[in-house]
Parts: structure tokens; sequence; C-alpha cells
């Protein structure tokens, strides 16, 4: 699905954390670290996408390369992809430093990533498709059914609200307070600028984006109500 640049929405302008800055990309793993299990998720992710040395990967919002560089070690080729150049240039920091060559890096976004090589087989995002409104959702989610083989598999991790409520000023208030506890103060008012400016929905808008850009959902996890997993398949 093409737009031209006139009418694209702009994903590359700044919305929350400000990725641009090279102090915000020299924090942000010891924070991911701090919040999850960055090495768990990594082994769940891959094994869930069946992926095996002749696999072509794409990663949408690579960050600073965790998941491509461990994806990387399986497949034939991996696609990082990240609209934040400093993330992009960590990221390949990272991959040189452990010698691993089999990974391309793009600036680009879903919106604005064009693929020029044969058809993936799996594509993951985690964390970045909020920064898009939910039309365009649709639209980059379209774009990734377009790229992948039948069969094919997408895995998407995201902030997402329940739409199991019924007060929501005390929903998140009580999802701020539990990362303040949990995370401490730096992260909590990550959480209420996220809330307060980002473009997170709620879950059964999820599902039905993911169901009408064509997929089918195998797996869903919800965890601590704002926390979700989708695995895709192709059909």
């Amino acid at each position: 699905m093409n737009f031209s640049n006139k009418v694209l929405y702009n994903e590359f302008k700044q919305i929350g954390t400000n990725y641009a800055d090279k102090k915000e990309v020299q924090e942000y793993d010891s924070r991911m670290q701090g919040l999850r299990n960055i090495k768990k998720e990594n082994k769940e992710i891959i094994e869930a996408l069946n992926i095996s040395k002749d696999s072509v990967f794409l990663e949408i919002g690579s960050g600073t390369g965790e998941l491509a560089i461990e994806a990387a070690k399986y497949c034939k080729r991996v696609y990082a992809v990240d609209i934040s150049p400093v993330m992009l240039s960590s990221a390949h920091v990272k991959a040189k430093i452990k010698s691993i060559s089999n990974i391309e890096f793009y600036h680009a976004g879903f919106l604005t990533y064009h693929h020029k090589s044969e058809k993936l087989d799996a594509v993951v995002s985690q964390l970045a498709l909020h920064h898009l409104p939910d039309f365009w959702k649709l639209i980059a989610l379209k774009r990734i059914y377009s790229l992948l083989k039948d069969g094919g598999r997408l895995f998407i991790r995201d902030i997402v609200y329940s739409s199991d409520v019924e007060d929501y000023s005390l929903y998140f208030d009580t999802l701020v307070n539990n990362m303040k506890q949990y995370a401490g103060d730096r992260l909590a008012r990550d959480l209420e600028n996220h809330i307060k400016d980002e473009y997170s929905t709620l879950d059964w808008i999820m599902e039905g984006l993911l169901k009408k850009a064509g997929f089918n959902i195998e797996k869903i996890q919800y965890r601590e109500k704002y926390i979700a997993a989708y695995l895709c398949s192709k059909a």
C-alpha cells in the first residue's frame, strides 16, 4: 500500500522519549534491562517464529539491536530498521564488536521502509507501533503483510490498554504508581508521558487491526493489563 510523500504520516517526528539524544540511547539498555528480561524475551521470540539458517528476518524499531543481533545468529539475513540514527549507530557498533555481519541497517520506519530483497519469513516489532495513530497502524500492518511469505510470521509486543476497565483515571494512576514502585520515578514519568502523548490503543482495536490487515492471530498474551504480545501468521 503506497502513499505519496505529501500525505504520508511523518513517523520521524519526535514523540515521547528523545532517542535522537545520545545520552538517552546510552541509558536505554540499562533501563530496559531493569524493566524486562531481554535475553529471555529474545529466546522466546526466536523460538515462536520458527526461524532457521535460511530465514530472512526484519525488525522494525530495532533500537540498540539486542534482538536483531541475537536473531542474526540463527538467520541467513536480518534487516534492522529504526527511525533513530543514534539507535542504529549503537546497534551497528554492537554487531561489529560481536562479529555479526549478516545484518543490514536502515534509517526508516513502518511507513518508509522499502524492502528490495526476497520475501520475509518473520517480522518483529516491539514497543514501536504505538508511535502511529490507529489508521496508520493499519497501513503499517498491511505493508508488513505484503512483505511476508505465505505462512510467514509476525510478532508484535506493545503497550495496549485493557478495554475491561470502568474507571480509566484509576486505571492509569495504578499503572503509573506500579511502574514507580517497580522501576523508579524515571520510567514512571516515561509511562505517564506515553499515556498523555502517544498512540497506544485498546486491546479489541489492536486485535481488529491485525485481523483487518489479513493476519491470523495464533497467540495473544496480555500482561499487567497494559503489555500485549501477538504472534500472527500470514494465511
